[in-house]
């Protein structure tokens, strides 16, 4: 999809969305080490992806770890993937601080490197309540007129529950074209009391049931495993919007199935609040075992993850790449 001129809309909004991590050097765990971002592979996989067909790229999230990059790494990275991109998807970097103000000053800086939007969550020293929440989104949008901004939905993150009048109100926020969003189950909901003025975006796993609830307007998801190799991502794509004019959805449910299926091991004793607590050791695990990528180490303090967990990812890599190679054979 072209980057649009100018702010983007919710309708610009629209296939596979690949988050990634922050590449890092094999030192990165260690709390003494300053300069940790692999910015060779950083723009490596952003010019990879976009060859393989992604849509657009989300980063500096969680598995990001916008946490706990320097300032000076942070600016590095996004430098990196924005030139590497060259306007050919939009690049949406995150820039969630502890402070209205430090994110509006780090949203401005990304706007000026050309990033064309922020996943941005909201501050998460203190539980907000709707109207903190949904006020801290309109600053923003004040402050930043030509940045878009995707809502980062994430409730372990950012001790908020997401709740049905937060997306009626925020949809009366021009920038808010998108959010990141988890499961399925309030989406038809969400969308009546949001308009349809965000485009949400489920996980890839959710994507086919999201397609089938609302084949008109669902047509975009987000997927961490197109860094395990985007094959499969793609071809779930595609196939749903096959179906959406056969209307034969049989080959986008066996793909989605697939798909799920890769991911049975990756969540702990199948718990998502589980994933959560090691969700960036986890999911870099996953990727370095698929072996598309050199995700790295994980940076302090979120390096220490339990072995059997790890083992669990790994094999959720494996089984993501094992499928990607039969779709290219």
């Amino acid at each position: 999809m072209p980057v649009q001129q100018g702010l983007m809309e919710v309708g610009d909004v629209t296939g596979a969305w690949a988050i990634m991590p922050t590449p890092s050097t094999d030192n990165a765990s260690d709390w003494r080490v300053t300069n940790t971002v692999d910015l060779n592979e950083s723009a490596r996989v952003v010019d990879a992806l976009i060859e393989g067909g992604v849509d657009g790229i989300l980063s500096l999230g969680t598995l990001g770890e916008g946490a706990t990059l320097s300032w000076e790494e942070k600016t590095a990275f996004m430098g990196a993937i924005i030139e590497s991109a060259r306007g050919r998807v939009p690049i949406f970097v995150g820039t969630t601080s502890l402070n209205t103000r430090e994110t509006i000053r780090q949203t401005r800086i990304a706007c000026d490197m050309g990033a064309d939007g922020t996943m941005l969550g909201l501050p998460m020293w203190c539980a907000p309540s709707v109207d903190v929440a949904v006020q801290f989104y309109r600053d923003v949008a004040e402050a930043c007129p030509d940045m878009a901004l995707c809502i980062y939905a994430n409730t372990e993150a950012f001790k908020f529950e997401f709740p049905r009048p937060f997306w009626a109100q925020v949809a009366g926020i021009r920038q808010v074209v998108t959010a990141k969003y988890i499961g399925i189950g309030p989406l038809l909901l969400d969308l009546a009391l949001s308009q349809r003025q965000i485009k949400f975006l489920p996980l890839d796993m959710d994507y086919y049931g999201a397609a089938r609830m609302d084949p008109e307007f669902c047509d975009a998801f987000w997927t961490s495993g197109a860094v395990c190799g985007p094959e499969l991502a793609i071809a779930l794509r595609d196939e749903v919007a096959k179906a959406r004019q056969s209307h034969d959805w049989n080959e986008a449910g066996r793909l989605s199935g697939m798909l799920a299926g890769s991911l049975s091991t990756l969540f702990p004793n199948g718990s998502f609040q589980q994933f959560s607590m090691y969700n960036i050791g986890l999911e870099k695990a996953r990727m370095d075992a698929a072996g598309w990528m050199k995700a790295g180490p994980v940076r302090p303090p979120y390096h220490l993850v339990p072995e059997p967990f790890l083992e669990g990812a790994r094999q959720s890599g494996r089984a993501w790449a094992e499928i990607c190679a039969g779709l290219k054979g």
